[in-house]
């Protein structure tokens, strides 16, 4: 059974992750809202799950844009 929190951390972390590829892309995404900047996240993440590992394509494979905004807002 894996620990929820462990698997909320990974999340973050994953979506960090993402997150600063996109900021690479888009230097002005610094000054967008949470929810714009998860709307950029969520086709992103989508595109690159079936190049995850399996693991982590679990992690994202029911994930949502207000998923996204959750965690970015505990960044």
């Amino acid at each position: 059974m894996q620990n929820p929190e462990l698997d909320h951390d990974k999340k973050r972390r994953l979506v960090e992750t993402y997150l600063q590829e996109l900021t690479k892309t888009d230097p002005n995404l610094y000054y967008s809202s949470t929810t714009d900047i998860a709307h950029a996240l969520y086709p992103m993440i989508k595109e690159h799950m079936n190049r995850m590992p399996v693991d982590e394509q679990a992690l994202f494979r029911n994930i949502t844009v207000r998923d996204i905004e959750m965690l970015l807002s505990f960044h």
